[in-house]
C-alpha cells in the first residue's frame, strides 16, 4: 500500500484533552508504530484528515518520522473549505500550524460547509485515493469512525482495500508496551 488513509476517532470520543495525558503519550506511541510498520511495507503517502484526534496525531507522527524517513509524505484533506474555522482558536491554530507542516493539502470541495453530502464525497474521495486504510477504531465502542468504518467496508465489496482496524484492545498491548518501555528508559 503506497497511499494509506488514516482516521479514527477524534480526542473528546477517546477522553483525550492534553498532549499531556498519558493516553495521549500512549496513542503517540500507536500511531507511531503503526505508520512505521506501514512506511517500512512500502508506504510514502500518509493521507489523512484535519480532526481532532487520530488524524491530527496522526499527521504530527507522520511529519516526525520523515527525519527517519525523508521518502515520506503526509497529506492532509479536509472535507470543504474554512474546515474547522468554528473551532477554538487554539484548535485552529494548531490545525494551521498543521497545515503548514504537512506536504501537500486540499480541501475535497472548494465550498464551506453546505450538507453532509460534502462529507460523503469526501469519503468517496479518500477511498478512491488509497490504496488501503488504518482506522483507530473498535466497533464495539461507536463514534463518529462509524461513518468510515462502514464506507470502507461498503468499498471493499468492490474493491481490494485493505483496511487495518486497531481496536481498544489492541491499544491496550500498545499500552502495556509503551509502559515496558518507559520503565526500561527510566532504569
Amino acid at each position: 500500500m503506497q497511499r494509506v488513509w488514516i482516521t479514527g476517532y477524534r480526542a473528546y470520543e477517546l477522553g483525550v484533552f492534553s498532549d499531556k495525558e498519558p493516553k495521549f503519550l500512549v496513542l503517540q506511541y500507536a500511531l507511531k508504530k503503526l505508520i512505521t510498520a506501514a512506511i517500512e511495507d512500502g508506504t510514502t503517502w500518509l493521507i489523512t484528515g484535519g480532526q481532532m484526534g487520530i488524524e491530527q496525531w496522526a499527521a504530527k507522527v507522520g511529519i516526525d518520522l520523515k527525519k527517519d524517513y525523508p521518502e515520506l509524505q503526509v497529506a492532509m484533506m479536509t472535507p470543504f473549505t474554512h474546515f474547522g474555522s468554528q473551532w477554538k482558536p487554539e484548535n485552529q491554530a494548531k490545525l494551521a500550524t498543521l497545515i503548514s507542516q504537512v506536504d501537500f493539502h486540499a480541501s475535497v470541495s472548494d465550498h464551506d460547509y453546505t450538507s453532509p453530502q460534502q462529507l460523503r464525497n469526501y469519503q468517496e474521495f479518500m477511498l478512491s485515493h488509497t490504496d488501503g486504510a488504518i482506522l483507530v477504531y473498535d466497533i464495539d465502542n461507536a463514534g463518529k469512525s462509524s461513518y468510515d468504518y462502514n464506507a470502507i467496508l461498503k468499498w471493499q465489496d468492490k474493491h481490494d482495500y485493505p483496511l487495518q482496524l486497531v481496536d481498544f484492545d489492541q491499544l491496550q498491548e500498545f499500552s502495556y508496551e509503551f509502559g515496558e518501555n518507559s520503565n526500561k528508559n527510566s532504569n
